[in-house]
């Protein structure tokens, strides 16, 4: 109990501290800095401003009341981020919907972290963070990604020990973003899934692309039958010549059932492998047919 109360002490001197002009932090040298960096500091909410790289645009209205309903009874249970950009002044690094939340619910001020950092580490900062979210659609996953490596001029590898995640998932969400904005849309508003639209992304033409959405939302397909649609609209000769050979197996099975006198099964794959089998009655029909097969007399 000791620790809290010394804790709130701390930060309602912080608190004060930064609103007197005498001692102003400007960068992490300035006297007092290490004492605000990393700390939790009471903020009036009207002296936070949106951060103008915040990468999530939408959010969900009814998610925000029940929040503010939440923050108003229990107060903010997980502190927002900011960055000072001037004297009483703040920028949102992290925690939007918290902000949002709180103002809704009437607070005036919220318990934040406080950075010192420049443009290029607040954008940074509040893509990783963002991207950590579980609630975000695959587009926002990809436009993070994206302003990273071309904001932030990160390499893939960079990227990848950033967020933590493999260089070949970071591709797979990055290749989103070839698709029709039409199509990027529909996967943000849950019409379709990321599956669907990695399928989607074998078409290089976006009329194609958007014939196959058309479809895929009309008929319900599932990502196995999307990709299996689109796999015919890419190599439909392949198609053809599959089913031209399963005619032939079946020509072939009816020959050898005839000339063995045993009923004779073949399946086979697409890529043309496959299983023959042969019925037999006994023993003693299995010894005639290893004759047949084998000309052992």
């Amino acid at each position: 109990m000791a620790k809290a109360t010394q804790k709130q002490a701390l930060g309602r001197g912080l608190s004060a501290l930064l609103k007197d002009p005498a001692n102003d932090i400007q960068s992490a040298q300035d006297k007092n800095a290490a004492q605000l960096i990393g700390s939790i500091v009471e903020i009036d909410t009207d002296k936070i401003e949106v951060n103008p790289f915040q990468p999530r645009t939408q959010f969900n209205d009814q998610n925000l009341s029940e929040l503010a309903s939440s923050i108003k009874e229990l107060g903010i249970i997980q502190p927002i981020t900011v960055r000072k950009i001037g004297f009483e002044k703040f920028q949102l690094i992290s925690g939007e919907r918290r902000l949002r939340a709180a103002k809704l619910s009437g607070i005036e001020s919220v318990p934040a972290f406080v950075r010192i950092a420049n443009d290029t580490e607040s954008l940074e900062m509040a893509l990783v963070e963002n991207i950590q979210r579980q609630d975000l659609d695959p587009i926002e996953i990809a436009l993070s990604y994206e302003r990273l490596l071309s904001e932030i001029n990160l390499t893939q590898e960079q990227l990848s020990d950033r967020v933590g995640k493999n260089r070949s998932t970071i591709a797979n969400y990055l290749r989103l973003l070839k698709l029709d904005p039409i199509i990027q849309t529909g996967m943000r508003d849950g019409f379709v899934s990321m599956g669907h639209g990695r399928a989607l992304i074998g078409l290089s033409d976006t009329n194609q692309q958007l014939t196959v959405y058309d479809k895929v939302i009309a008929k319900r397909l599932s990502v196995r039958q999307t990709e299996d649609f689109v796999r015919k609209l890419i190599s439909p000769k392949s198609v053809v010549n599959s089913n031209e050979s399963a005619n032939n197996f079946t020509e072939t099975a009816k020959k050898m059932t005839q000339s063995l006198g045993r009923q004779v099964h073949i399946t086979a794959k697409a890529d043309g492998k496959g299983k023959l089998s042969i019925s037999f009655e006994s023993p003693k029909d299995l010894a005639e047919l290893k004759k047949i097969l084998t000309g052992d007399s």
